[in-house]
């Protein structure tokens, strides 16, 4: 049943509330619910998305439920897969209601498709759909209905065409209250000599020559192991001859109007497009791509009498599963060089990928803006928390170069002729890592990769040991330049553009980033302006969405959960009372590990006072606030593009938020001013309460990166001692790891 492969996000909005309702419970809810799907990593939810979905029992609408079912359907979760859960959960209700719903979905089969045709001519649109029996059909030109004869069935006949029937239709199927819109098709009129009026069965009669495509393949979703069919098909005069190609390269083995490939695995993914020409003519299919569920899950064939919600089928054997002891990432984006050309991307781009990665429980710090100390504190901080079998991650957007084969990342307060001395080497710290015995280490470097004419120095990094699990991921080919695409608001840089479609895929590492590869080709604008290189010896088949265990090593494992939460902890909210009466709010938010957000609101004021704000000032000269950009309404002009709206306050509650930056340079405590301006009802002039506020050193500033760090070999975290650092007072480390949101 291809319902079953249809989205959540196709069920009406009256199931999906009753299907919250029923996961509206601690029994078997939607907690269960969240747990079942994470065995699939990009359905997985975040402490945070867990955390927001629990909130919504504070609001008199809201539902822990429905706000599940709608990040599921955000990340195209199908409907088998939800029953899969249910039938995990025992939960027979949802069950049976899941089923009820999806036998009355209405599902569109065969899609009307666009087409020329000479004056005269004769033109069918299809439209087919399965559903429930008395489906009925009505077709439309633009927003007019059609109300001939054919208008109302599953195939609209124009016959003989005129200029009238030029134009865009669309085709609605309907069952009683419910109905979907077919796609729009598109009806041109060609001009060609020798056509002849009436409904001929040829678009080209007697000795006129030509081409038509009358049927083009169609994009799908097909599981690996099944059998692929493609059809295309043509009215040509002389007789058409067909060309199969994938991904632009040639099928020579496929020449007939059908491509049929049994048994599809992933190396079948992709665009499909058939090439119809004869003596004369030559024309392109539209282009089909086909994606192939690869996902562990599969439904089952099922025998003679049995209903397909009876039996879910165990998954296929698998190869050997690999697992990590942990998941650490370093991700850092320099944009604000002093002596270079500002960047735009790395903002938005450590912020999409530090998501990303968090989604596939790897424990993220993400930096903005380091100097050459910070670039190298943070990275023996990055090294600390690895350990054996931990996957490493080190991604870095910026300014950089490649000479002799190694590659330097340049910090922003690189001189203007810059060597490997201002730089970081990153084959240097890939000795170090290895020195972790980590199960894995990926490196994602978004930088150019030009030769530096300054540094004629040949760095001779320490000696790599041959471990076979190396992946090296460059945005760009040696001596090329990497590229951002400059938007209005958020920039991307574009090895992230489509690094993000693919790098939740559960596909060996070096595998992802061959589809990256693949699909940054396929795009006019990188071809022949900048190509990911691979370079690897990863022998396995270990993958960013591999499953942590930590059964052997949870000491160390702990060790680290301690360590990590110490750079990501935020200060808790503030509550004030001013003299006058008024109570504020200081909330804190973390958009980076080093960038946090301040936002007061009033909680509570005398009736007398008509107005009322309460303002940050005198913050330390250490950290970096643009004061045009303080105490504002919005986010935006606060210059918070990219902040998760749903860890502050809502919209409807006034708020002025503060954006700092730069919070590893922080040397002391983070103390500031609040000032409250008022005024009363009785009274023109303004008055002002100041009260002074200390919330500690929040987030990454606990670590002091701009402190030098002693020459030394990077110790294990067992033995990393944590006694330095003031950790703030948590009931546990959950509450520590949920603070990074907001408090």
């Amino acid at each position: 049943m291809e319902e079953w492969k249809m989205s959540i996000g196709t069920l009406n909005d009256e199931v999906l509330n009753r299907l919250a309702k029923l996961l509206d419970n601690s029994t078997c809810g939607w907690r269960q619910l969240a747990n079942a799907v994470s065995e699939q990593p990009k359905f997985r939810c975040s402490e945070s998305e867990l955390t927001s979905c629990s909130l919504q029992v504070l609001s008199a609408a809201g539902s822990p439920g429905r706000t599940l079912l709608a990040r599921l359907a955000d990340r195209s979760c199908s409907l088998d897969f939800l029953l899969y859960c249910l039938r995990k959960m025992d939960h027979q209700e949802a069950m049976q209601l899941l089923t009820t719903a999806v036998a009355e979905l209405i599902r569109i089969t065969v899609q009307p498709q666009s087409q020329k045709s000479i004056m005269g001519g004769r033109v069918v649109l299809s439209c087919k759909a399965s559903g429930p029996p008395g489906l009925s059909y009505q077709w439309f030109r633009g927003k007019d209905e059609i109300l001939d004869e054919t208008g109302s069935t599953p195939e609209l006949v124009l016959c003989p065409l005129t200029p009238m029937h030029q134009g865009h239709y669309i085709c609605r199927v309907n069952h009683g209250e419910n109905c979907i819109f077919s796609q729009w098709a598109h009806i041109v009129l060609v001009h060609s000599a020798g056509s002849s009026p009436g409904c001929s069965s040829s678009l080209f009669p007697g000795s006129v020559s030509g081409l038509h495509i009358i049927y083009h393949p169609q994009s799908r979703s097909v599981s690996e192991g099944d059998t692929l069919i493609l059809e295309c098909n043509a009215e040509a005069n002389p007789p058409a001859q067909y060309a199969w190609y994938h991904n632009m390269v040639p099928m020579p083995q496929h020449r007939t109007r059908s491509l049929k490939i049994p048994c599809v695995t992933t190396a079948d993914r992709g665009q499909y497009k058939c090439k119809i020409f004869n003596l004369y003519h030559e024309a392109w299919s539209d282009p089909a791509t086909i994606t192939i569920d690869s996902q562990e899950f599969r439904r089952s064939t099922f025998g003679p009498g049995i209903h397909p919600l009876q039996e879910i089928a165990n998954p296929p054997p698998l190869a050997k599963q690999f697992y990590a002891t942990d998941k650490v990432a370093l991700l850092i984006g320099n944009l604000n060089y002093l002596y270079h050309t500002q960047l735009c991307a790395p903002m938005a781009d450590v912020h999409e990928l530090t998501n990303l990665l968090r989604q596939m429980d790897f424990k993220v710090v993400s930096l903005l803006d380091l100097n050459w100390q910070e670039m190298h504190s943070a990275v023996t901080e990055f090294l600390l928390l690895l350990d054996k079998g931990v996957y490493g991650l080190l991604y870095f957007a910026g300014h950089g170069y490649e000479n002799y084969g190694n590659s330097f990342m340049v910090p922003i307060d690189a001189p203007a002729s810059y060597t490997s001395e201002h730089c970081l080497c990153v084959q240097n710290i890939l000795t170090r890592m290895q020195e972790k015995e980590t199960g894995l280490n990926v490196f994602l470097l978004d930088m150019c990769r030009k030769r530096n004419l300054n540094d004629d120095i040949i760095v001779q990094p320490g000696l790599l040991k041959v471990t076979a699990n190396i992946v090296f991921g460059y945005a760009t080919c040696v001596d090329a330049e990497a590229y951002e695409v400059k938007r209005e608001d958020v920039s991307n840089g574009i090895f992230i553009s489509f690094l993000k479609r693919r790098v939740c895929d559960d596909e060996k590492v070096t595998v992802m980033l061959d589809r990256v590869a693949e699909d940054m080709g396929r795009c006019q604008i990188t071809r022949g302006r900048q190509a990911l290189e691979l370079r690897s010896n990863l022998s396995e088949r270990r993958s960013l969405t591999d499953q942590i265990q930590t059964s052997d090593c949870s000491a160390a494992y702990s060790a680290r959960n301690l360590q990590w939460a110490v750079a990501h902890v935020l200060p808790k909210s503030h509550y004030l009372q001013f003299d006058c009466g008024v109570k504020v709010q200081l909330g804190f938010a973390a958009e980076f590990s080093n960038i946090m957000v301040i936002y007061t609101r009033i909680l509570d004021k005398p009736d007398d006072i008509v107005s009322c704000s309460a303002q940050l000032t005198d913050f330390p000269v250490d950290v970096d606030i643009d004061l045009k950009k303080s105490n504002q309404e919005t986010l935006l002009e606060a210059g918070s593009l990219l902040l998760i709206k749903e860890n502050l306050p809502s919209p409807e509650v006034p708020s002025l938020y503060t954006r700092i930056r730069g919070l590893q340079r922080l040397r002391r405590e983070l103390t500031f001013t609040v000032c409250l301006h008022y005024t009363y009802s009785n009274m023109d002039e303004e008055v002002v309460e100041r009260q002074p506020v200390t919330v500690g050193k929040p987030l990454v500033s606990k670590l002091n990166l701009h402190e030098p760090r002693p020459p030394r070999a990077c110790p294990t975290v067992s033995s990393f001692s944590l006694d330095s650092f003031s950790v703030p007072e948590c009931s546990s480390f959950a509450e520590a790891f949920t603070s990074v949101g907001s408090a």
